[in-house]
């Protein structure tokens, strides 16, 4: 299998609001291969307890606009690790420690990296 459209369009709503609030080092897995439930993950880290805590609510408040429904949230509380998960697209937002001890990409290595376009920021008038 492969991430559909829908996931895809996610994925960029996701990156968007993530890179808004500070989010760093994004990394979006194809997993749709061994997680038939799943398409993409996306992996953001944060700098603090409460950067990871407002890339994480950006990125919700933005998928819900968008229409898209989430099924759970999880790491909120600590937020260390953040889990979103919107069915098609889970995004996880780390603090930096916990990005490096828990290694995602290591573990899902084998799976495709999917391309993640941000936008581009305005260039300054002169």
């Amino acid at each position: 299998m492969v991430a559909s459209a829908q996931s895809h369009d996610m994925l960029q709503i996701a990156a968007a609001a993530a890179d808004a609030k500070g989010g760093e080092d994004l990394v979006a897995l194809d997993v749709s291969e061994p997680l038939p439930l799943v398409d993409i993950f996306l992996l953001v880290t944060g700098r603090s307890e409460r950067n990871v805590a407002a890339i994480a609510d950006e990125v919700e408040d933005r998928l819900l606009e968008a229409g898209h429904k989430r099924l759970r949230r999880e790491g909120r509380q600590e937020s260390r690790w953040v889990l979103i998960d919107f069915g098609d697209l889970v995004v996880h937002v780390f603090h930096e420690e916990e990005r490096i001890y828990y290694g995602l990409e290591r573990l899902w290595k084998d799976c495709p990296v999917v391309p993640v376009e941000l936008p581009t920021p305005a260039a300054a008038e002169d």
